[in-house]
């Protein structure tokens, strides 16, 4: 019986990369469901589409702002069973925006997702930091990045399908049902694992001590103009195609699902862009992606070529995003879970200030222009990203 019990406990532990990519999953499609559905929300509560886009700027913020709660309770009771729990009590804030009667409701039912959501993915890389050895753990994060674009795609194409076949609601209870069933998942495998090593420092003292770094500072500036430039732009995508191409819902959507498309082409090649271009190479090569996408995306007249752009663009945000996050899971070895979690509140705060810009322009009929500068930024990004090769290997 004891041998049962420890080999039933050995299979939870190997399950839990497979678990937590399907959380990562589920995370990512309820960050980016919303995406598509701005027009039919404006239409449903009489809005114009920047004020309806309050529903994907009010989740980034309160996933951002979370990351500094969840990070920490990671490092102290264990990644894995905190994720587990952000992802049953993902369930509540999607039931709350099928259940939503108006906007507000459906902004505050955001704003709940935002913050579990906040405690899954961050949680997930630096589980894999203190599992997977750093020469090997750019291709492990690429697959778990996979399971998450995965997400994304679905978020988008299949939000719009539903909504465009039986209405927006049933989009949030798909994906209630998603983290219900992940969640307990997770939590049953996740008993198999040992629990963490006593905790050292405070939370306040784990990011002050990850903030004084100069290589830290960096890397979370770096990300942060990463996430206004790219996501920013990325949340208007479908939104965009509707105005100038007159799409459906479910065809915009489709479109900008071939981002994240994109992102799985990246997944798939990039044990071997790593060999051929190392990681600076693979940060200039994206920052380059980058730019051809998103402004042919804006500029190029032809609907044929925008899923073409949305691949480019996905490809290489992936490129230049996966660069930065291995790089990120060295910044603390001792306290990934806070790193991590304040990297991607960075990201995220950042997106949140991108959505704000975006969505002004939107509304005053210069979206495309948004494009433009998110190219020619990322672009240059690239480029300081590369010229600041990491250190993080030897730390």
């Amino acid at each position: 019986m004891q041998h049962s019990r420890s080999t039933d406990s050995r299979a939870g532990v190997a399950s839990i990369p497979t678990l937590l990519g399907a959380c990562c999953f589920a995370s990512m499609a309820s960050l980016r469901a919303c995406d598509t559905l701005l027009p039919a929300l404006a239409a449903e509560f009489s809005v114009t589409l920047g004020q309806a886009a309050r529903v994907i700027l009010v989740f980034g913020v309160a996933y951002g702002i979370f990351q500094l709660v969840f990070g920490p309770l990671g490092d102290r009771f264990g990644k894995a069973r905190v994720i587990a729990l952000c992802a049953l009590a993902g369930v509540i804030g999607n039931g709350m925006a099928f259940l939503s009667p108006d906007l507000d409701w459906l902004v505050a039912a955001r704003i709940v997702s935002g913050a579990f959501a906040a405690g899954i993915f961050p949680l997930a890389m630096a589980w894999l930091g203190d599992n997977v050895p750093y020469e090997s753990r750019q291709a492990a994060l690429a697959r778990l990045v996979s399971a998450g674009v995965m997400g994304m795609l679905g978020g988008q194409w299949l939000s719009g399908l539903i909504a465009q076949w039986v209405g927006w609601r049933p989009v949030f209870l798909v994906i209630a049902v998603l983290f219900l069933v992940v969640g307990a998942l997770l939590w049953r495998a996740q008993r198999g694992e040992p629990p963490p090593a006593a905790s050292g420092p405070t939370e306040s003292g784990r990011f002050r001590t990850i903030a004084a770094a100069p290589a830290s500072r960096r890397i979370l500036a770096f990300v942060t103009l990463e996430g206004a430039l790219a996501l920013g732009a990325l949340a208007f995508m479908p939104s965009l195609l509707q105005r100038q191409h007159g799409l459906s819902l479910a065809t915009a959507g489709a479109i900008a699902a071939c981002y994240g498309l994109g992102g799985i082409l990246y997944t798939r090649t990039a044990v071997h862009l790593l060999r051929r271009f190392g990681e600076t190479g693979l940060a200039r090569l994206g920052g380059a992606l980058l730019l051809v996408g998103l402004t042919s995306f804006a500029y190029v007249p032809l609907v044929q070529w925008a899923p073409v752009a949305c691949l480019l663009a996905g490809f290489g945000f992936y490129g230049l995003h996966n660069t930065l996050q291995t790089r990120a899971t060295q910044m603390a070895p001792a306290a990934r879970g806070a790193a991590m979690s304040l990297f991607a509140c960075c990201l995220f705060v950042g997106q949140s200030l991108g959505i704000m810009g975006v969505a002004w322009l939107a509304d005053h009929e210069f979206g495309r222009l948004a494009y433009l500068c998110a190219g020619v930024g990322l672009a240059l990004l690239g480029l300081m990203v590369a010229h600041r090769p990491s250190a993080a290997g030897s730390a």
